[in-house]
């Protein structure tokens, strides 16, 4: 396989009055058409001056004066579309630069009246993936890295810097709010919990809870058997059974939170999955439970900033 390095100077310009450019590439056939030209006028003149030596001289001869004539027609004719040949101001001649204005516009026109069309466009516009496409943009930056893909970011960039910052966050705050507001959260997340008890899904998160209350229980042992030591009788701190005490709580609590990690039928975990049931009940069909959710949803689109839900939700509720 052979490599073709690009040229270093992609165009050359003409002499003034030209007004046309010819790639620097077409030197080698510009030389080798000249080269055959020549040729066949070497053999035109040969051929006549020895066409009387044998009759075939005469179909060399004919063969050579119609390669000059169809040579110098088609160079006549090429040449005559892009400027004037040798720089005579012939009539008819460099064709393209006098009416290019003239051939833009009627191109312009042919391209809008046959394919620029509203139902031609509609359609090809359905078959279009625009989310997709722009997934794929994102999602792969490494990849097409072209001019297109720099001019398209650039401009993007240079939107979004045009843009009152203010006024558009003020647009996405206020879309999004009408848009919380107008969704029924609490059926939602009734189904939502009803769907993830049915599935078990709640298990790993009550695993959580009670590892977090293990791990809580350790790092806070002292402060039981502080409270304990505080809130008991003299006679009972004389007597130590205040540390006995607590340590018989710490180590109740430690073992009902054992339990419960490796005993998924645990009753405190039943009632705790029977309270989720219910909830997730409630908010379907309680209409006091659905309007405190629709409170708390609308405190936060009242805010439109997600820090700011916690605190109307607590007042809300």
């Amino acid at each position: 396989m052979t490599s073709v390095s690009p040229p270093t100077e992609s165009r050359r310009a003409h002499p003034a009055g030209v007004g046309v450019a010819v790639p620097t590439g077409g030197i080698n056939v510009r030389i080798v058409a000249t080269g055959l030209l020549l040729f066949m006028a070497a053999v035109f003149v040969t051929a006549k001056y020895y066409q009387d030596v044998h009759p075939a001289v005469g179909f060399v001869r004919a063969f050579a004066e119609a390669a000059m004539v169809g040579g110098l027609a088609d160079w006549f004719a090429v040449t005559a579309l892009f400027r004037h040949p040798m720089g005579l101001p012939i009539p008819h001649t460099a064709i393209v630069p006098r009416n290019k204005n003239r051939i833009g516009d009627t191109l312009a026109r042919f391209l809008l009246t046959n394919f620029l069309l509203p139902r031609l466009i509609a359609r090809k516009m359905q078959t279009v993936d625009v989310a997709g496409a722009v997934g794929k943009f994102l999602s792969q930056p490494a990849e097409g890295g072209g001019r297109l893909k720099l001019g398209a970011s650039r401009i993007i960039a240079d939107g979004l810097g045009a843009l009152d910052q203010q006024r558009l966050g003020g647009m996405v705050k206020s879309a999004i709010a009408d848009r919380l507001r107008e969704l029924d959260v609490a059926p939602l997340l009734g189904q939502a919990l009803q769907a993830a008890l049915a599935e078990g899904r709640h298990q790993p998160l009550l695993d959580a809870m009670v590892k977090w209350g293990s791990k809580t229980l350790d790092l806070n042992e002292h402060l039981i058997h502080q409270m304990v030591h505080d809130n008991s009788g003299a006679i009972v701190r004389f007597t130590g059974l205040d540390e006995s005490i607590s340590n018989r709580i710490v180590a109740g609590l430690s073992k009902l939170l054992s339990e419960m990690a490796v005993d998924e039928t645990h009753p405190i975990r039943i009632r705790v999955e029977e309270g989720l049931a219910k909830l997730a009940l409630d908010l379907q069909h309680d209409p006091e439970m659905q309007e405190k959710v629709a409170r708390v949803r609308d405190g936060c689109a009242r805010r439109a900033i997600p820090r700011r839900c916690s605190r109307a939700g607590s007042a809300s509720w």
